[in-house]
């Protein structure tokens, strides 16, 4: 009976002893035993590990990767306009050992200061040798990625590696935003005026050649009108003279009365005409057109013809109504 408190008391320093011997590495985590501030062995692969109880330490790292933000950048691009960067980082532990020297107690947040001044620093190195213009264009993803290999090469020093960097903001400081709002507007305007006397010049240059096109057609109409004319007129010529030929007697009839219907309309017409005149050879009586004519004819005389019949063609003397 005496042996059983010493037992349970030999039984309750083992569990002791191996509850502070035994620790657990998740598969998330990195594990590193020191012993008196010294690295003695780091434990990277999940599962059960052992230490000396007392004397040995354990500190665990989270091994997955992590993210980290940083403030506000304003840089300085070749073209002197300033802008206003935000970055962002994708980075996790790769050696625990070098990232403790490097690092030290302080863990994650002093590496992510760390971090953040090897992001700060090349982000201005490489935004400062660009133009602002490559910083909006496709140009961009170049300029991330010899940000994130500059970042690499410095965080292995502190046992980090970089995965990835990004740009999620380069915008223009407010001060400067109204004044290349009216640049960009001004600049805008101008394009569109060039475009309008551009639009101006080539609707010139339609309307020129449609006023050319349509001078060229009417004289094209108007010289064969002249010519259709002309022929008709020939064509009309050669049938008068064809019945002149045929029976100059009945064309002269025909023509006279024709030069009657259109001298004597309808109305009151008066005419001044010598009494021997050719004009009323048909109108005379058969005495006076042999050539004896009544002696009240010798002297002018006045005629006047009322409903005469009136007809279409031919050329008539002067008349006066």
């Amino acid at each position: 009976m005496r042996k059983l408190p010493v037992i349970a008391i030999v039984v309750a320093v083992i569990v002791f002893l191996l509850a502070n011997s035994i620790f657990i590495v998740d598969e998330r985590q990195k594990a590193m035993v020191l012993q008196f501030g010294q690295v003695k062995s780091v434990k990277e692969e999940p599962g059960l590990a052992f230490k000396i109880p007392f004397i040995q330490n354990v500190v665990f790292y989270d091994a997955r990767i992590q993210g980290l933000e940083t403030q506000a950048l304003e840089v300085t691009p070749l073209d002197d306009r300033r802008l206003i960067v935000d970055a962002f980082a994708r980075w996790r532990i790769q050696d625990v050992e070098q990232f403790r020297r490097a690092i030290g107690a302080g863990g994650v947040s002093s590496a992510e200061q760390r971090l953040s001044s090897i992001l700060r620093a090349n982000i201005r190195e490489a935004l400062g040798a660009v133009r602002s213009e490559a910083v909006l264009s496709p140009d961009r993803v170049g300029l991330m990625n010899r940000i994130r290999d500059a970042s690499i090469l410095e965080a292995r020093a502190l046992g980090i590696n970089i995965i990835d960097v990004r740009l999620k903001r380069a915008d223009l400081p407010e001060q400067n935003l109204e004044a290349t709002f009216q640049r960009m507007q001004a600049e805008r305007e101008r394009e569109a005026a060039d475009e309008r006397a551009r639009g101006n010049e080539a609707a010139q240059r339609v309307r020129a050649q449609a006023d050319r096109t349509a001078i060229e057609i009417v004289s094209e109409a108007e010289r064969d009108a002249n010519i259709i004319r002309g022929e008709a007129d020939a064509q009309r010529n050669s049938i008068l003279a064809d019945a002149y030929t045929a029976d100059p007697e009945f064309f002269s009839f025909t023509r006279s009365m024709q030069a009657y219907g259109s001298a004597l309309k309808s109305g009151n017409t008066t005419m001044m005409l010598e009494p021997d005149s050719a004009f009323f050879d048909y109108l005379k009586s058969p005495l006076s057109r042999s050539g004896t004519l009544p002696s009240s004819a010798q002297a002018p005389a006045a005629a006047t013809v009322e409903d005469a019949p009136a007809a279409s063609a031919g050329d008539a003397p002067a008349v006066g109504e």
